[in-house]
């Protein structure tokens, strides 16, 4: 199942994000870990030190690559260089798996603590600065997403950027359950208004994690902001202070009651029926909005109008 964690900026969507990555892959889940936020800090929060996580790759840094393997010998794509973050798979792409050994994730994925291996969009660099924007980057993981087919029991995480900037890209559409962080606040809930009211243009499935809830009172405010869509409540948890401290992030060191709503929410997700034709179906309709306003190659032929990625097809 692929999962975003969205929300306010410093709602604790990073910190959510890892520990539903850890959580699972405690219960012997595979799990994939994407860091598609402009605060590069999900590798930490997952427990690599501050220089591992310094030296290790980027998506970006290999999107030659990416492109090239992801395309395969698709007839409509006859060069890697056409190809942009938009583009759907269709006859002759290769699919990814979250669990295989490919090219991509030699160079792009490692595996920084037992059982979650993380792709990262990367940081900022100084030839960015004033020149690009940080969806320049994130593009990347668009691109792995629309060719990754997930099965029963595995698990895409993917920490996205703050608010509502999640769409200025298709990427927000790429998921099978969407996650807002929400802080009993009425700044974090208006952010969730707002990412509520774009997802249902777009059909986007999104539930609501209420974190650093203090009291009952808190949870009363959430569940009279957002309804029905909150699904669990997060309690501030010194586990999570202490790993912030450089302390230990092993989630069996969470608080129970923070690791049972962690289990529910893993709950949440596996009860998602996937649609794999509403799946490509989306990647596709994304990628003709974004071939009407692109000045070069017909990218609208890229489209293959039979072709659903789907374990069968594999």
């Amino acid at each position: 199942m692929k999962v975003a964690f969205v929300g306010k900026g410093g709602s604790g969507k990073t910190t959510c994000a890892s520990l539903f990555a850890l959580r699972a892959a405690a219960a012997g889940a595979p799990v994939l870990a994407l860091d598609a936020d402009i605060n590069q800090n999900l590798a930490v929060a997952l427990g690599a030190t501050e220089e591992d996580a310094a030296g290790l790759p980027t998506l970006p840094g290999h999107l030659g690559l990416i492109k090239e393997w992801l395309r395969g010998d698709n007839p409509r794509i006859p060069s890697a260089d056409q190809m942009i973050k938009t583009t759907p798979p269709g006859r002759g792409s290769r699919l990814l798996r979250v669990v295989e050994d490919n090219p991509i994730y030699d160079a792009a994925v490692r595996e920084v603590v037992p059982g979650v291996r993380v792709g990262l969009a990367g940081a900022f660099e100084d030839a960015d600065l004033g020149v690009a924007c940080f969806h320049a980057k994130t593009g990347a993981v668009e691109l792995l997403l629309n060719h990754l087919v997930d099965g029963p029991g595995e698990y895409v995480v993917v920490d996205m950027t703050a608010g509502a900037d999640a769409f200025a890209s298709g990427l927000f559409t790429r998921f099978d359950l969407t996650f807002l962080v929400c802080e009993p606040t009425l700044g974090s809930v208006g952010v969730y208004r707002q990412y509520a009211g774009y997802a249902r243009d777009f059909g986007v499935r999104l539930a609501v994690v209420g974190n650093k809830v203090a009291d009952e009172g808190d949870v009363a405010f959430l569940r009279d902001e957002v309804g029905d869509d909150l699904v669990g409540v997060l309690g501030h948890s010194g586990h999570v202070r202490a790993g912030d401290r450089g302390a230990s992030r092993d989630v069996a060191g969470l608080e129970p009651d923070n690791a049972a709503v962690l289990d529910d929410l893993r709950a949440a997700v596996d009860a998602v029926d996937k649609d794999p034709d509403r799946y490509q179906a989306d990647a596709v309709a994304m990628h003709l909005r974004n071939a009407g306003a692109w000045a070069g190659p017909a990218l609208a032929d890229q489209v293959d109008p039979d072709f659903v990625p789907a374990p069968v097809t594999l």
